[in-house]
């Protein structure tokens, strides 16, 4: 792209697009009808302009039509739509150049969704500020929107965040992926198409995959665990054989034989 170098990092919103330099400026091009681009102006840009008063920036994020940007102080700052309260400054006016979140610090990721923020803080707890339709928690919140950042209490001990348009997605570190809002049309992957105010686990089911280990074993049929040695091992008769284990299962069938190791 002309005029840019240096580039670390990107991320593209509906219909506008950020980029992150080494020296921790970001550098915006395209729709800017809420301010988006964060150059002072709502004029739509067709080459890449610096995001106006920001420095120091490690991490980027679009929404729809609002842009986030974090800075190495752990603090978050947002530009553009703020008609649901997405850019987390107490008010759903618009800014066409970056505002501090209010209330965040010590964070270490941040996602955007349609009309919403979601942000990491170090301790691992979650904060979501926007349009809270789809993502308040199953207490009794019913809010429209949220101004502000509030922690989402109904999830803890998170690794690493993402949001989709109007869902969130969340990534344990013993491997296991939490997700809630908005489950049209099962983006959530809980086997079903019902939207949910509280996380819900990922239902990757490893038992309908297979999986073909090399195996080995002294039978050129009827290839059992008991008979095999995974991981290329060569047993004690000098054959190798390949066959193929279902997930969870004991037996396979033969696939080949090599010579002699």
């Amino acid at each position: 792209m002309t005029g840019l170098s240096s580039v670390t990092a990107i991320a593209g919103g509906w219909g506008h697009s950020l980029a992150l330099k080494s020296d921790g400026t970001v550098w915006a091009w395209g729709y800017n009808n809420h301010g988006q681009l964060g150059d002072g102006t709502t004029t739509d840009r067709s080459t890449a302009i610096q995001v106006s008063g920001l420095s120091s920036v490690i991490a980027i994020a679009c929404g729809d039509d609002h842009s986030l940007a974090l800075k190495s102080d752990g603090t978050v700052w947002a530009w553009g739509n703020n008609g649901n309260g997405a850019l987390g400054d107490g008010t759903t006016t618009d800014r066409t150049t970056p505002v501090q979140m209010s209330g965040l610090s010590g964070i270490t990721a941040i996602a955007g969704g349609s009309n919403h923020t979601i942000a990491l803080q170090s301790d691992g707890t979650v904060w979501v500020c926007g349009d809270y339709r789809w993502v308040h928690s199953g207490s009794g919140v019913s809010f429209r929107y949220r101004t502000i950042p509030v922690q989402f209490t109904e999830i803890s001990g998170i690794a690493a965040i993402a949001a989709g348009r109007h869902h969130l997605i969340a990534l344990k570190p013993d491997g296991t992926v939490w997700t809630w809002g908005s489950n049209w049309h099962g983006e959530l992957g809980d086997g079903t198409t019902i939207d949910r105010t509280t996380p819900v686990q990922v239902d990757i089911n490893l038992g309908e995959m297979t999986i073909p280990p090399m195996v080995t074993t002294g039978s050129a049929s009827n290839i059992t665990s008991n008979s095999a040695t995974l991981n290329g091992t060569v047993n004690a008769n000098g054959l190798t054989t390949t066959g193929w284990f279902e997930y969870g299962k004991s037996s396979g069938s033969y696939s080949s034989k090599s010579s002699t190791q």
